[in-house]
């Protein structure tokens, strides 16, 4: 019995914090659709450039949202196309500061090799399919720099990957709206 209660106990404090992380998630999605409907390109801009830093929501259902809303689909993507590029810009940068020193206390010696191995093997093209796929763009962004990818290179692969995508999100918002 002990056992039987603390369980339901501990079930009762998880379905309570769980209400609450989903609750200020809906919160923050509410407020980041309010702030498009206000503000437009600039909002657009804003989502985008600050999901490629550190924000948690992809900038995605706002470029569909605010295509429906009647905002031109091409201005829509390409507004947030350079939002995401200017904040991968700003990741890419933080991670090239942070240098290898603290990165290599951070994860380790041999985990440093393996994505330096892989960022020269693949560099262009791993930042080309993050900016394209649910890979988290901003984990690109940080990583790339981390492991001194070409900067140019960084942004011609960004775009190559970004612009596309957003595209095809702005295009599905239009043909709803």
């Amino acid at each position: 019995l002990p056992y039987a209660y603390n369980f339901q106990n501990l079930q009762g404090r998880y379905d309570v914090f769980h209400s609450k992380i989903i609750s200020s998630v809906e919160e923050f999605k509410v407020a980041i659709e309010s702030f498009v409907q206000s503000y437009g390109y600039i909002a657009l801009f804003l989502i985008a450039f600050t999901e490629s830093i550190f924000q948690p929501i992809p900038p995605d259902p706002f470029i569909a949202g605010a295509s429906a809303l009647g905002l031109d689909p091409f201005l829509s993507a390409l507004v947030s196309t350079l939002g995401s590029i200017l904040g991968g810009v700003v990741a890419h940068t933080g991670g090239w500061l942070l240098g290898e020193n603290f990165v290599k206390k951070l994860i380790g010696e041999e985990s440093f090799k393996k994505g330096e191995a892989f960022i020269s093997r693949f560099g262009p093209w791993a930042v080309v399919v993050g900016g394209f796929t649910p890979v988290p763009y901003k984990v690109v962004c940080w990583v790339s720099g981390i492991f001194k990818l070409n900067r140019s290179v960084f942004i011609v692969s960004s775009f190559i990957g970004r612009f596309p995508r957003f595209m095809i999100f702005a295009l599905l918002g239009s043909s709803v709206g």
